[in-house]
């Protein structure tokens, strides 16, 4: 199947991939920048192109591409993946002067847009008009969720522990070998020690979304995201990688609440759970998809149109 679009190098080595692109003869269109989750690359989940296809004229969609895509991620970091972020948003900025550039994270892109916003260096980057979250889950709670009882639960607990123990003797970049733990094997590679520790253990570089951190921690993260960028949540009713004992609306209210306590603007008359949507949307139901674009398409409106006083009460729609 061909795609019809722009390949926008904005560094050396990585390319943004633009759907659909405007006219050069037309106004500079706002951008959203979708970013992927483990193993994604360009075109490899189906719900950006829908999303294409019906944004407002003002607003295109460009899918990035990052170091972490495909088999990358494994020898990665967040750290990595938001300094590229980085560079694709100060291009498009360049680009598009006095436009707005929103982030629309699928899963572990979601802790790529919490690492930009928050992480080592957020100072320095450019600000976002908007986020979205789309399949934020906890990595560590999913992989303690396959791996709960018996001798899988030791192969975790080993998998961790391993880790930990390379990273302690300075190597962190150390290759893991699939053959010598389940985990590892399961997880895919090439896969280094640190990351591995940082998906696996509690308070991993990872570990942004899970739901047994305290309202504390949240407050140093959620509750610092600036008051500029607003926030919508997105997930899936059927997300196979969120625990079954997780109350996943009650968990998007309590992010929601910590970020308005700290000042923050959630969306969440389009944001929230979505009826019968799995982790990426791949095989859902066409009118589960839609939901999903319908929330995205209302949310860069709302942001076109400056409804964030109303997103800022602290009734939840969620």
């Amino acid at each position: 199947m061909a795609y019809n679009g722009i390949a926008h190098k904005y560094s050396k080595r990585l390319i943004a991939f633009e759907h659909n692109p405007r006219p050069l003869s037309s106004a500079a269109p706002n951008t959203l920048l979708w970013v992927g989750g483990l193993t994604d690359g360009l075109l490899t989940v189906p719900y950006p192109s829908a999303i294409a296809s019906k944004l407002p004229s003002d607003w295109v969609i460009s899918e990035v591409l990052i170091s972490s895509s495909y088999k990358g991620w494994g020898t990665g970091s967040l750290a990595r993946d938001a300094r590229e972020l980085g560079e694709c948003v100060s291009y498009f900025r360049k680009l598009r002067p006095e436009t707005k550039v929103v982030i629309m994270g699928h899963s572990t892109g979601c802790q790529d847009i919490m690492e930009y916003l928050l992480g080592k260096g957020h100072e320095g980057r450019e600000p976002l008009d908007g986020v979205i979250l789309q399949g934020g889950v906890s990595d560590r709670e999913a992989w303690e969720d396959y791996y709960k009882e018996g001798e899988k639960r030791k192969e975790l607990e080993e998998a961790i522990r391993k880790s930990k123990e390379l990273i302690d003797m300075g190597k962190a970049k150390e290759i893991l070998s699939p053959k010598s733990n389940a985990v590892f094997k399961d997880m895919g590679g090439p896969l280094n020690a640190y990351r591995a520790y940082s998906l696996l253990a509690k308070g991993g570089d990872d570990d942004y979304f899970s739901s047994d951190l305290s309202d504390e921690h949240f407050a140093t993260t959620f509750g610092k995201i600036p008051k500029s960028t607003p926030v919508c949540f997105l997930l899936g009713s059927k997300d196979p990688y969120v625990p079954a004992k997780i109350d996943r609306a009650a968990l998007l209210q309590r992010w929601t609440r910590i970020i308005r306590e700290g000042g923050g603007v959630v969306d969440d008359e389009d944001g929230g759970v979505i009826p019968g949507a799995h982790h990426n949307l791949d095989d859902d139901p066409e009118e589960v998809v839609q939901d999903l674009v319908k929330r995205v398409c209302g949310f860069v409106t709302g942001l076109d149109k400056d409804t964030s006083p109303k997103w800022k009460k602290a009734g939840s729609h969620l």
